[in-house]
């Protein structure tokens, strides 16, 4: 007996089968800008820190310099550009009801405050 391998014999029609090639893996789908309701990640965790931010010690500020990285007038200012949006109150419709009657009340206070009648109605 030899210690060398048997040749390799083709079938007929002298093509040699090969094996079957290994799928590639699927790519990784990442995760979309846009998350269901038409709402970013970060539109979402801006909600997630309103309805629950009065439970972490510390001012509120202080809070949105540290979670997003913005200056507190610009979180405000992207805050009420959401709670505009038909697709943050489809998300949380509670929550934005109740920002968007904090944010009418503070600008009748400030109206009232102009006009110079104390809060009272014209």
């Amino acid at each position: 007996m030899s210690a060398e391998p048997a040749p390799a014999v083709s079938p007929p029609g002298g093509e040699v089968p090969r094996p079957p090639a290994a799928e590639p893996p699927p790519a990784p789908v990442p995760e979309p800008a846009i998350r269901p309701g038409g709402l970013t990640r970060r539109e979402h965790e801006v909600l997630a820190f309103e309805r629950q931010w009065w439970r972490r010690p510390g001012a509120k500020e202080t809070a949105i310099r540290d979670r997003f990285g913005l200056a507190p007038i610009r979180y405000y200012q992207a805050l009420n550009a959401l709670v505009d949006r038909p697709a943050a109150l489809e998300v949380d419709p509670l929550l934005v009801r109740r920002l968007r009657r904090l944010r009418a009340a503070r600008g009748q206070r400030r109206t009232s405050q102009i006009l110079g009648n104390g809060g009272r109605g014209i």
